[in-house]
C-alpha cells in the first residue's frame, strides 16, 4: 500500500495513484490511504478522469457474455484470451 513509499508527505502524485488504483477501486486499502487518494482525486482532474474510465471499463467488461465476445470474431476472441492468460500468469 501507500506506506511502503519513501515519501513521508501526506499528498500523492499522479504516478502513485496509478500504482494503487486497483486497491482503491477494490476497497482494500486503509482508511488513511483511501483519504489520501480521495484528496488527490479532488484536486486532480486528470486522475479523476482516469479513475472514472477504469470504473466504466470494469462495469462494461463485467457485463460481457460469451456471445458478445464471439460476435467480435475468432481473431479478436483469440487475442482477448491470450491477453487474459498472460495477465493471469504474470
Amino acid at each position: 500500500m501507500l506506506r511502503r513509499w519513501r515519501r513521508r508527505r501526506d499528498e500523492l502524485v499522479c504516478i502513485e495513484l496509478v500504482e494503487v488504483v486497483t486497491d482503491y477501486l477494490e476497497g482494500s486499502m486503509s482508511e488513511r490511504d483511501r483519504a489520501r487518494v480521495e484528496r488527490h482525486l479532488a484536486a486532480c482532474p486528470h486522475c479523476t478522469r482516469y479513475v472514472a474510465q477504469l470504473r466504466t471499463t470494469i462495469a462494461l467488461t463485467g457485463r460481457l457474455a460469451v456471445d458478445d465476445v464471439d460476435a467480435l470474431g475468432a481473431e479478436a476472441r483469440s487475442e482477448l484470451l491470450a491477453a487474459f492468460r498472460a495477465a493471469r500468469d504474470a
